[in-house]
């Protein structure tokens, strides 16, 4: 491996050395200075346009532009000046000048990084006072609502969109003043092939995207005594919800979570890992059958519906290719509107099932025609991890202070592959651990870790040896996270090269450990931590301590089939757990 080739800076006469291709910005960081910024976003986002990370340079004839120029042997930056800090103020001012300053009410108060910025320049928000453009909400999607009347056009959301996924939905339109951030010839996100992964909200610094909420329909169906309400917490919650309340990155926080939700007054509190467990079960069963029996492979995995949206809009021919399996989410509901409603006797108008997602897009799933029972959804509300966080302090909770508790059963019991579905790579290494154990005939000697499946790398491929119809076969799987990364395995399907039989896409960049719904972070820690392989290590810390890890060993699970659905796959299986998926427009 080359030596890097370092250079020397000084940042505030601070000396500092840093790789060469390393930015200001970089250099700034490195000598424990920050430059703010509103534009930039390391690997998608560097346009240097907002202007707010101006500095100046010796020798230089004007400011400059930290997170776009690169450093130089005996470069001198001073970040902190008065004619830096003059032009900093006097652009948060001109953005503030055409901002709807509705703060108070506004999705993301005390989390906007607009608002901070003008707070520690000490702004004046009217100093340039003139004309406002006004631009209706668009509230066409059943998850997000866009309002630019609070964007800044920073063009963060149009790179996420673009960079990570390559859904490219959204862009600049117009011109001058006139610019906006919009959808092709002013359409509705209704109305284009966005497909809810809420990768946008999470970038976006100010409140022009948020989702869709549905705290007050959760805090009415709680308060109606005719109602039973029941909520389950997907596997990512835990690892993201203690961020709101001011714990590390990915702490994993369960116990204080159930306890939390068993205070805002749900009857039941259930663990959606359940349901992720029996989703192996079942698509563990149908990939064995595909691989035994000559069915259509690569099978690949449909537990995101971000993910599934994509592909019924820009792969519909290749829609055999997925697994029918319902995403946990689900099969939770499914399995709550039928055997649970039964069993405890409630009808199902009476019944009702919140679900807690790390997802935006659950709320588009649970739409879905598909997902519903005898004319009731499966699932009546989604939360995102930031609306519990929101729902926790509106009941005046102190979280910190909460015992640990544990969920309710049946639907409490989970083992470490269930909880590992929320990191990429989860879902192939949970199936993985079943399907070596049914074929190998093995249960205390069945391999548990498959390492080659982790990490945050876009794609990660393995090869494994396993016994097919009693002979040594290698098996080639993949894992993608980021729909970019879904496009290329995808490209390959389509033109009949890929090498793989199983294949796991996750739509969310590392998993859903880093989903749409998960707690927004600023662009300085974006820029500068790896969020999402801090939530994955603790993910892997949990589930490497925990007593169950492997799906079939759950024995909820085990006494769920042996009493309503006899077997994985059975025609009572696939009437309640499985799914169809349908081609969609592409505009």
């Amino acid at each position: 491996m080359e030596n890097v080739k370092m250079v020397n800076v000084k940042i505030n006469n601070i000396p500092v050395s840093v790789p060469q291709g390393s930015t200001i910005l970089d250099a700034a960081r490195a000598a424990g200075v920050k430059i703010p910024t509103l534009c930039y976003l390391r690997d998608i986002n560097a346009i240097g346009s907002c202007r707010i990370c101006m500095v100046e340079v010796k020798g230089a004839r004007s400011l400059v532009a930290a997170c776009v120029a690169p450093v130089n042997e005996g470069m001198e930056v001073f970040t902190n000046t008065k004619k830096v800090l003059e032009s900093r103020k006097t652009t948060l001012e001109l953005l503030l000048s055409d901002h709807d300053q509705d703060c108070l009410s506004c999705a993301r108060n005390q989390n906007c990084e607009l608002q901070k910025l003008a707070v520690e320049y000490g702004c004046d928000s009217h100093r340039f006072e003139g004309v406002k453009v006004q631009y209706p909400l668009d509230e066409s999607t059943p998850y997000l609502v866009r309002d630019n009347n609070k964007c800044i056009k920073c063009r963060r959301c149009v790179a996420a969109c673009d960079k990570y996924q390559t859904v490219s939905v959204i862009g600049a339109n117009a011109r001058g003043f006139d610019t906006h951030i919009a959808c092709a010839f002013e359409l509705d996100l209704n109305d284009v092939p966005c497909v809810g992964c809420g990768q946008c909200i999470n970038v976006c610094p100010t409140g022009a995207l948020h989702e869709r909420e549905e705290i007050d329909d959760v805090i009415a169906a709680i308060g109606d005594p005719t109602k039973h309400v029941i909520v389950g917490t997907a596997p990512s919650v835990r690892f993201g919800l203690g961020e709101e309340f001011g714990t590390a990155i990915g702490e994993n926080v369960e116990g204080k979570m159930v306890a939390a939700l068993r205070r805002l007054g749900f009857d039941k509190v259930y663990d959606v890992d359940f349901a992720a467990d029996l989703t192996i079960m079942e698509e563990g069963t149908e990939f064995l059958g595909r691989v035994l029996n000559g069915g259509t492979l690569p099978m690949i995995t449909s537990c995101s519906p971000a993910w599934i949206k994509f592909i019924e809009h820009n792969y519909p021919d290749q829609l055999a290719h997925l697994s029918s399996c319902k995403s946990p989410q689900g099969m939770f509901g499914a399995v709550a509107k039928t055997y649970y409603a039964e069993k405890m006797g409630i009808d199902l108008k009476d019944l009702y099932v919140v679900t807690i997602m790390p997802c935006v897009a659950k709320k588009f799933e649970k739409t879905r025609s598909e997902l519903s029972e005898n004319g009731f959804a499966d699932i009546d509300a989604v939360l995102t991890t930031r609306e519990l966080a929101k729902l926790i302090k509106r009941a005046g909770l102190i979280f910190h202070d909460l015992p640990e508790e544990d969920f309710d059963n049946p639907f409490g019991i989970d083992t470490g592959a269930g909880l590992i579905f929320g990191v990429s790579g989860g879902v192939m290494e949970a199936a993985l651990r079943t399907v070596a154990w049914k074929l190998t005939g093995e249960d205390e000697n069945a391999p548990v870790d498959f390492a080659e499946v982790r990490g945050t790398q876009g794609i990660k491929e393995a090869t494994y040896t396993l016994p097919v119809n009693g002979k040594p076969t290698e098996v080639k799987v993949a894992v993608a996270s980021g729909l970019a990364n879904a496009k290329k395995l995808m490209d390959d399907i389509k033109a009949g090269t890929s090498p793989y039989a199983f294949i796991e896409i996750m739509s969310c960049p590392g998993g859903c450990v880093n989903g749409g719904g998960q707690p927004i972070k600023s662009a300085f820690v974006r820029n500068f931590t790896d969020i999402k392989a801090t939530r994955i290590a603790s993910v892997y810390k949990t589930d490497a301590k925990m007593a169950l890890r492997q799906s079939h060993k759950n024995p909820g699970v085990a006494e769920l089939y042996k009493e309503y659905f006899g077997e994985p796959n059975s025609h009572k299986a696939h009437e309640i757990l499985h799914t169809t998926f349908k081609p969609r427009k592409n505009y």
